[in-house]
């Protein structure tokens, strides 16, 4: 059962910024998710009416990142913000298994207790290839997939960089001293935007902040250390999506994700649109916020049921 708390204003939900100041009804709500380690919370946000969408953000976000999405797609489903289990304000149980498989089926689990028969599924760098996962997993309850600058098997960004951060000598460095360093955050979320001059300027606070909580590095970490692994099952298990309509948006400065690995990904899925936007970076909900909700509510309209 879930925990139903007040209805609240966007802003306090998402901790948005000034210059993104709207009234707009979301439910901030948990839910007890059975894990091996027990049965941690799920926080997630609700808005809107109508169909179900499910967004799924990336590795060091949380809800927080579709703070400019969620007002626009909520006028056309009922949109749920997750915080994955070991991110945002969402329990960090201990040992759990961060795969991109267990947190598909944990995506899965997520619909059985919200009783959501099937949705519309859209997710973001490696909350894409949860989406992926998920959509492979139970593809008769994905309706259609919106993957944002997606991690997938072609693009060799992502690869080197985990095997690094996961080796035994710099887990324990990174896990204990990027909390402390600021100039690193500055460093890598400048580098997620084509244009610098186009950062919100919540955006840095608002990703640093749950990033304080004891066990957010360590899932990371988690990650990264099964991460080339999960890209070859992930490229395994692709055929089984391969008919589910699917929406593509790529940034074309996108330094987290190769924009090239777009064509190859795009090759394997039959119903597949691709919409790039150009100098724009990795995170285009954060720097292109209108050309990005009118593009997926273009794509949920004109492929509605």
């Amino acid at each position: 059962m879930s925990d139903h708390n007040p209805k609240i204003t966007l802003n306090s939900a998402l901790d948005v910024g000034t210059n993104s100041r709207v009234e707009f009804g979301v439910e901030e709500q948990w839910i007890t998710l059975n894990v091996d380690s027990g049965s941690p919370r799920m926080r997630y946000l609700r808005a809107g009416s109508g169909p179900a969408l499910l967004l799924v953000h990336g590795l060091l976000g949380y809800s927080f990142s579709w703070r400019f999405a969620l007002p626009a797609l909520a006028q056309h489903a009922t949109v749920y913000a997750i915080d994955l289990l070991g991110t945002g304000f969402s329990d960090r149980p201990p040992g759990l298994d961060c795969s991109f498989k267990a947190s598909a089926e944990r995506l899965i689990q997520f619909m059985d207790k919200t009783s959501i028969a099937s949705c519309d599924l859209l997710g973001t760098s490696h909350g894409g290839a949860v989406a992926m996962f998920a959509a492979a997993l139970a593809p008769d309850r994905i309706r259609r997939l919106i993957l944002v600058d997606p991690v997938n098997p072609w693009s060799a960004h992502g690869k080197r960089l985990t095997a690094f951060l996961s080796s035994v000598l710099i887990a324990p460095l990174f896990a204990n001293l990027t909390p402390h360093v600021r100039s690193l955050h500055e460093f890598y979320h400048r580098r997620m935007f084509g244009d610098p001059r186009r950062i919100p300027p919540d955006s840095l606070e608002g990703y640093r902040k749950p990033m304080r909580i004891p066990g957010s590095y360590e899932y990371a970490l988690a990650v990264a250390r099964s991460w080339n692994r999960d890209l070859r099952e992930l490229e395994s298990v692709l055929p089984r999506i391969a008919n589910i309509p699917t929406l593509l948006i790529w940034g074309s400065k996108d330094t987290a994700v190769d924009p090239a690995s777009a064509s190859q990904l795009k090759q394997r899925l039959r119903d597949c649109r691709l919409v790039t936007f150009d100098g724009v970076g990795h995170l285009p909900y954060e720097e292109a916020p209108e050309e990005f909700n009118c593009a997926v509510a273009e794509f949920l309209s004109s492929n509605s049921h």
